[in-house]
Order: structure tokens, then C-alpha cells, then sequence
């Protein structure tokens, strides 16, 4: 496991910027969908794997149209597969942003807890008495185990 110290800040005009472009991304892509988990879990899925059967499909029915049926549209097809083919690449480039954004939240919230558990540590044993004892109460707190069963003991008399 690499320790990687993360020395930075985020400026609120640079977070202004990174949200005025993700608001660009959406406005040109208007025809972005929200599908539920149940949506998602019924589509058929294309991976890498159907990718060439997907183009290979689409090669067919377009040399071959007389055995379509007249209401299977060649145009749309080839629409949805130009749309896939172009949207992949961005899939892929913002699939490694979001990796790239997770992993250094990941990182940089692990370096404020380990700073804010030194800070708690040193409180207990050195900040008894300098008016520190509420706060490292309050902080404690966070370590405090709620009973999952409550034992009522009755004694019988």
C-alpha cells in the first residue's frame, strides 16, 4: 500500500470552473437518460465482447433488408450504434476521472481522519485539564458502541 501525502486546496473559483464544466457536458449531451436499477437489470447489456456482433448485425441488415421486417428501422440502428461508438471513448475518460476523483477523496479523507485521530489521542493524554475534557468527550463519542440488545433482567422474587 502506498502512502501518498496530499498537500493541495481547491479554490472555489477552480470548483466554480470544474462544475460549469460538467454543466457543459450535460448541455451537449441532451439526451442523457436516468434508467432505474429495474430499468438497468432488464436491458440486454453491450460490452467489449458484442461490440463486433453489434457491427456485424447492423453490416447484415443493412446489404440484407428484404428479410427485415418493414417495421425494423435500418436508420435508427445505425443511429444507436454511432451513439454507442461515440459515447464509449467519453465513457471510458470520464469512467478514469471518476476513478482519478474517488481515489483522492479516498486519500485525502484518510490523511484529515489519521490528523484528526492524532489530534484526539493527544487531547486525552495531554489536554486533561486545559478545558479540553467536553470536546474530547464529544469527540469520543464517535467510537461509542451502541448495544445492539438491550438485556432486561428481571429478578424473580
Amino acid at each position: 500500500m502506498s502512502t501518498t501525502s496530499i498537500s493541495a486546496t481547491l479554490a472555489q473559483t477552480q470548483r466554480d470552473a470544474v462544475f460549469q464544466a460538467i454543466a457543459t457536458i450535460k448541455e451537449n449531451l441532451p439526451f442523457l437518460v436516468d434508467l432505474s436499477a429495474d430499468d438497468r437489470k432488464a436491458l440486454p447489456k453491450m460490452g467489449d465482447k458484442s461490440r463486433a456482433f453489434v457491427s456485424k448485425a447492423l453490416e447484415v441488415a443493412t446489404q440484407n433488408p428484404a428479410f427485415l421486417p418493414r417495421s425494423f428501422d435500418i436508420d435508427e440502428m445505425r443511429k444507436d450504434v454511432q451513439l454507442f461508438e461515440a459515447l464509449y471513448p467519453l465513457l471510458l475518460s470520464l469512467t478514469q476521472l471518476q476513478d482519478l476523483v474517488d481515489d483522492t477523496s479516498l486519500a485525502v479523507g484518510s490523511e484529515a481522519y489519521a490528523a484528526a485521530l492524532q489530534v484526539y489521542n493527544y487531547a486525552k493524554v495531554s489536554g486533561q485539564g486545559t478545558g479540553l475534557d467536553t470536546m474530547v468527550e464529544e469527540m469520543g463519542q464517535r467510537f461509542s458502541r451502541k448495544n445492539r440488545k438491550v438485556k432486561s433482567q428481571q429478578v424473580a422474587p
